[in-house]
Order: C-alpha cells, then structure tokens, then sequence
C-alpha cells in the first residue's frame, strides 16, 4: 500500500479492538459489541480516520451517524426487551470517535446510574459471545 493511501487509511484504536468484540459494518460505522455481559452494550465507530467527535465528521457522514445510531438503538431495544437506551460519546479515554449504545433495565446492576465506568466488566464467555453476535446479525439482517 502507498504512503499516501495509508495516511487516509481506517485504523480502529488497540482499545477499543480490546474491549469489544466485531460485529458488523453498517455504511459508516462498525458495530461492535461491548465485553461485558451484564449489560447488552453495542459500540459503534465511525470509520473515519482522526474523528474524535461528531461535528468532526463532514455534514453527509453526521448525518449517516445519526441514522446508524437510531437504527441500532431501536434494533437493541427491539431485541432486548429494556426499559432504556443510553446512548454516549465520551472519549475521554480513548479520543478515537466511538458512541456507546446500552440497553437498560430496572433491574441491572448499575441501576439507575450509568453503566459505562461501573464496577469491574464481567466478560461473555465465548458461546455465549458468539450467540450475543448471531442475534445482533439476525435482527439487522447482516451475515458480518
């Protein structure tokens, strides 16, 4: 690959390829799912190099944001059944752009507070991961 072509290349930061599990690829953002089975969480990432924050994005691509963070959110309340969505950007600690889409319920552990930053993640193991994947794709309709 050309020096050039890999200057405007995608990469997804090391932190967030650690913490979240792939899931698919939507028009603008990948989806990923969030290692911590007490909460359904999808992460989604924009793949645009160097976004820290959405008004980074040109107008088109904010614009096809919003619309993929509607569509996962309505599909992960559709397919969880909960009480709430909370949807986040926060960056803080990984400043790559990535927004947060949880779905709650009365009954979770972190309940009414946020779950993002509560206690320690408890990981899916890997059938049950791999089952979390499967019914995402179904109910977006995608293979990867």
């Amino acid at each position: 690959m050309s020096a050039q072509r890999q200057a405007h290349k995608f990469f997804l930061d090391a932190r967030i390829e650690a913490d979240t599990i792939n899931v698919a690829k939507l028009a603008l953002c990948q989806i990923r799912l969030m290692n911590d089975c007490r909460f359904p969480w999808l992460v989604l990432v924009p793949q645009r190099r160097d976004a820290t924050e959405i008004f980074d994005l040109k107008q088109e691509d904010q614009s096809i944001c919003y619309q993929e963070i509607s569509l996962i959110s309505r599909m992960l309340k559709q397919a969880t059944g909960c009480d709430k969505i909370n949807i986040a950007a926060f960056g803080n600690m990984v400043p790559q752009l990535h927004i947060h889409i949880v779905a709650r319920n009365q009954t979770d552990p972190a309940w009414p507070d946020s779950a993002i930053g509560f206690g320690t993640r408890e990981a899916y193991t890997p059938d049950a991961a791999a089952a979390m994947v499967t019914k995402i794709r179904q109910v977006i309709g995608t293979s990867h």
